[in-house]
């Protein structure tokens, strides 16, 4: 608002003047992205982060400082080149900090804060704008000798922003330090970029999630590009387009908002295709309905669709890609977001004058079909196709029908939370340490005067025992998936009734090493049975009883397998088995960020053990207050 506000008034002269002066800083916002964006994603990876956050935000408060001193239009063009230049490169430095500042399963969370205070901040931009240039008008009008532009004011504004970010981000020092590439491993530019390309080209589930997100940008760029002209067709005016343009973002803002809420427990990857491929279908009812008023709450759906869409793969671009090439993969992104949606906002409008005005009759019916409409067709099957192709790329529960997996994520209850007692249960794969967080855990609650029962799956309980005999002992050989299913859920049936339930009731701490998300991750996700089932299973047998907390200790599998010695039938199994686990829990730890806490189990014992007593310390607190609230 400010800089086009200032080109326009610097520009002088008549109409046509102005309207280049804007036009001008609104295409060389664009234009750095498709020179500078593969650099970017170079020194974003190979700088210092938190120096190279702190410094972008400085060298563009002096940026738009300089503007007002210089006061000339050409200064104008030159820092908005010289701003965005920096931002192509703050951008994916700061896209690829998130996931190391926040725990995995509060990634999605941040993206939304991020993404949504971004594209949300349209409304309050235009208001604050609007009110210091009528506060500077008022004080021009009362202190003549005081007058100061108000634009200029807005300027400054603008700059002071970027200042305070600076100095915000000057106080995060859990920003890791140094760059993510280290030194030994680093290349020329070149081939660090064409690295970066091949990455996403060579690798499915990026491949996907990145035509995904440009397809998401794309088909909101051709409903704003078109939006004007579809209005005019439609015997709308300025209002009508307003409130079109508007829906947009509407949509936009609470699909990043609520989308990935609404399916809490639903696959993220399958959730991106099909937000992206609704997107896309959202269109034909926008090109086909002869009503505004239709025409607007389709568009809002749209809008809702995309943002799901793009918060839901910046998610998962956080969660798949490596730390050393997060930063390419972003600004690869964001130049390419930048360069579909030019393309798109120039196309779409050429593309809708050529094909122009046409009328179908059909015996004594005529219908009208226009460019603009003809075009949201052509975009609705391009974006489809792109949403169906992202879908397959990513499918991460091949052989699930979709139906299945969309009814079990509405119709899943939250579970059951007992009002006595302190329920806590430590997961993770082999050799991650969970036994000894329990004894360290148990220890620490005891000399706090808790009772403690600290037990574990399988075989806590007489009739357990045997079952644990059967299913862990090497000479027990070969079993069925599902005999190997159910004596699990037989073991957990009786650990709840006997031991956990009459615990919790007389108010302990409970601790247990593994619960159901154990059988989840390795018989849902090792074993090749279906998942639904076997969480129906595994809730059935405990009477879908939670956890307070569930504490997950990750630990790549290579890495836990060393950690023991003679492996009992589970931990014989292949490589790939206990990797497919571990991606088992952390989808868990996903769809219950709520209960749900992650932690690196490569740190120390002591570092862990004090990282979840910082985890256990408030649901003591809670338990005491609710006690005493009972008695």
């Amino acid at each position: 608002l400010a800089l086009t506000a200032y080109a326009g008034a610097a520009a002088g002269g008549g109409y046509a003047a102005q309207n280049f002066a804007i036009a001008g800083v609104l295409l060389l916002r664009v234009l750095p992205a498709i020179v500078i964006g593969p650099i970017a994603g170079y020194l974003a990876d190979h700088l210092d982060r938190r120096w190279t956050l702190i410094v972008g935000d400085v060298l563009r408060f002096g940026l738009f400082v300089s503007i007002p001193v210089v006061d000339t239009l050409w200064w104008v063009f030159v820092v908005t080149v010289l701003v965005e230049a920096v931002s192509l490169v703050w951008l994916p430095a700061k896209d690829a900090t998130v996931p190391n500042l926040v725990p995995r399963e509060r990634l999605e969370a941040a993206n939304q804060l991020s993404l949504a205070t971004t594209y949300g901040s349209a409304l309050p931009a235009a208001g604050i704008f609007t009110l210091l240039t009528l506060g500077t008008q008022g004080v021009g009008e009362l202190f003549g000798d005081l007058a100061v532009s108000s634009i200029d004011v807005a300027i400054v504004a603008n700059a002071l922003t970027y200042l305070v970010s600076g100095v915000v981000i000057a106080t995060l020092h859990e920003i890791p330090k140094g760059p993510a590439v280290a030194a030994h491993d680093r290349v020329g530019v070149w081939r660090t970029i064409v690295d970066g390309w091949a990455f996403v080209k060579d690798t499915p589930v990026v491949r996907g999630l990145v035509l995904g997100i440009v397809g998401a940008f794309g088909a909101g760029g051709v409903v704003i590009g078109l939006a004007r002209v579809h209005v005019s067709e439609l015997d709308g005016g300025d209002p009508e387009y307003g409130v079109l343009f508007g829906s947009v973002f509407l949509g936009l803002s609470a699909g990043m908002w609520l989308g990935p809420r609404l399916l809490r427990g639903f696959s993220r990857r399958r959730l991106f295709g099909i937000a992206l491929t609704s997107a896309g279908l959202m269109l034909v009812p926008v090109a086909l309905v002869p009503n505004i008023t239709l025409v607007a709450f389709f568009v809002v759906l749209l809008g809702f669709a995309g943002g799901t869409a793009w918060i839901t793969g910046y998610t998962l671009l956080g969660l798949e890609v490596e730390d050393a090439l997060r930063g390419r993969t972003f600004a690869f992104v964001q130049s390419m977001v930048r360069l579909v949606l030019a393309l798109v906002l120039a196309a779409a409008p050429a593309l809708s004058g050529v094909i122009g005005t046409h009328v179908l009759e059909v015996g004594t019916w005529s219908f009208d079909y226009n460019g603009a409409a003809i075009t949201f067709l052509l975009a609705a099957v391009l974006a489809t196709v792109m949403g169906v192709s992202a879908y397959r790329h990513m499918d991460d529960r091949p052989g699930v029908p979709l139906w299945r997996d969309l009814r079990q994520s509405v119709s899943g209850g939250p579970g059951v939370f007992t009002e006595t007692g302190v329920f806590i249960a430590l997961e993770g794969g082999e050799g991650v340490g969970k036994s000894t967080q329990s004894r360290l855990l148990e220890d620490w609650l005891r000399e706090r005067g808790h009772e403690v029962v600290r037990t574990f799956e399988p075989g806590d309980t007489p009739v357990g025992a045997k079952l644990r005999d059967i299913v862990l002992d090497p000479a027990t050989g070969e079993l069925s998936h599902r005999t190997e299913a159910l004596l699990y859920a037989a073991d957990k049936a009786e650990h709840v009734d006997t031991l956990i339930k009459p615990a919790l009731a007389r108010g302990a701490v409970v601790v247990t090493d593994r619960y159901v998300d154990s059988t989840l991750a390795y018989q849902g996700a090792g074993r090749d049975l279906d998942r639904d089932e076997i969480e129906h299973l595994a809730r059935w047998s405990t009477g879908d009883l939670r956890p307070h907390l569930t504490v997950l200790l990750d630990l790549p599998p290579d890495v836990g397998l060393t950690r023991f010695d003679g492996p009992d039938r589970l931990e014989s199994e292949p490589l790939e088995f206990h990797r497919r686990v571990r991606e088992g829990f952390r989808e868990l730890a996903e769809r219950q960020p709520e209960t749900y806490a992650v932690l690196d189990a490569s740190r120390s014992p002591e570092e862990i053990a004090a990282a979840i007593r910082g985890l256990v310390e408030p649901l003591l607190a809670k338990a005491r207050s609710v006690h005493r609230q009972q008695a």
